[in-house]
């Protein structure tokens, strides 16, 4: 949602469908991706590999028409991503009036609602063997992109309406560098195992607006107008995937493969490793996409297909359910997304898991369309938006 936390206030979204069953539209995409849609109103923006293009898309909400398409085509003779992550990973982001997207070593750009190009930033070489997965987000008149992983990693912020730079943090991530005792949670390893995908995400703390980042092996806060790091806590292993959540003053920030978590009370000032930091888990199953918070419990479904459930303020397991489907892959790399109560995933098998956000595990549908997935679940105004390797979905009651 527009907050980033994952939390929909919605209460009477779908909890059962099918390929069949409650499903308004369907549109067919052009090539597998792994970005999710994001809903303004009456339009969906998607980005889109075809070929050599790099699209962003603009669906009508009410029937899934295709309005527009616009983008570039890369002129990039090498350019290495993972077999399981499709160019153009990284979701849209919008305010109402342009749409920011991001195209690794193709650039940063922003289009108006009609398809007009407003801007476009060069921002250098993005270069890893996985490729890239950061999505834009804004806040007020600035918008923050995590650009890496790889050789060249950084936290930068550019003006909305003219792409230039207001700020850009580096960060040293190691990526590159010889092999550490602490790559990928064990000892030795390839140092090109390191980097991080995600997604910033904002927080109140101590009455002011701070910036939220995963990097290998910590996470760190930033003054959203300046850079400024305001603080960091150490605990997270060399791959992150997934973004930090957050509850009150408590942020959760999870690990990738033989990944580590932890949880910290966030504010203060330099390292709070030790004067903060609430729990921490050295070794965990690896996750992917980002969990939830609710009632003082984490939700989380793992990346080998595990939902898991833990206490907030001790970091103790609560339950844990191996979510089985006659899907393809129980595997998830979707994010949690909690509305009514009810957590929301899908699975790369194309299954969707309705569980009850509860102190006791509870099933409530397993909805299969039959249809690989990378991507989360999205709501908006009663309906669910749901990307699949080889369609936009809608799904929703039919008037």
């Amino acid at each position: 949602g527009p907050l980033g936390t994952g939390v929909c206030d919605e209460k009477t979204l779908p909890v059962k469908w099918s390929a069949t069953e409650n499903v308004k539209w369907r549109v067919a995409l052009p090539e597998r991706g792994n970005s999710t849609p994001i809903v303004w109103n009456d339009r969906v923006f998607l980005t889109q590999p075809v070929g050599k293009e790099r699209t962003l898309m603009c669906f009508n909400r009410s029937d899934g028409k295709l309005l527009w398409k616009q983008g570039i085509t890369t002129q990039l003779a090498d350019d290495p991503t993972h077999g399981t992550n499709p160019y153009c990973s990284g979701s849209p982001v919008t305010d109402g009036e342009r749409v920011v997207v991001f195209f690794g070593s193709d650039g940063l750009h922003c289009y108006d609602f009609a398809g007009r190009k407003l801007w476009s930033r060069d921002l250098g070489v993005q270069r890893h063997i996985w490729g890239y997965a950061s999505s834009p987000v804004i806040l007020g008149d600035l918008c923050f992109l995590n650009f890496g992983p790889g050789a060249r990693s950084f936290l930068i912020a550019v003006d909305k309406k003219t792409g230039k730079t207001v700020w850009q943090r580096d960060e040293e991530t190691g990526y590159g560098k010889p092999p550490a005792a602490d790559v990928r949670g064990g000892k030795g390893g390839n140092a090109t195992y390191v980097g991080s995908w995600t997604t910033p995400v904002f927080m109140r703390v101590e009455g002011r607006d701070q910036l939220l980042m995963s990097w290998p092996r910590r996470l760190a806060a930033y003054d959203p107008k300046t850079g400024k790091e305001l603080w960091t806590c150490a605990g997270l292993n060399p791959l992150v995937y997934s973004s930090p959540i957050y509850s009150g003053d408590t942020v959760v920030t999870m690990g990738g493969f033989g990944g580590m978590s932890l949880a910290v009370r966030a504010g203060g000032s330099g390292d709070i490793t030790a004067s903060r930091r609430l729990w921490h888990h050295p070794r965990t199953k690896q996750r992917i996409g980002s969990g939830v918070i609710h009632d003082g419990r984490i939700y989380i479904h793992n990346d080998p297909g595990v939902a898991e459930c833990f206490n907030l303020k001790t970091g103790n397991l609560v339950w844990e359910e191996r979510l089985r489907s006659d899907g393809k892959s129980v595997q998830n790399w979707s994010s949690v997304m909690l509305a009514g109560g009810n957590c929301y995933t899908i699975t790369q098998g194309g299954d969707c898991f309705v569980f009850k956000a509860s102190p006791k595990f509870e099933l409530v549908a397993v909805n299969s369309l039959g249809e690989r997935s990378n991507s989360s679940i999205v709501p908006s105004n009663g309906d669910l938006f749901i990307r699949t390797h080889a369609a936009l979905w809608c799904i929703g009651a039919k008037k």
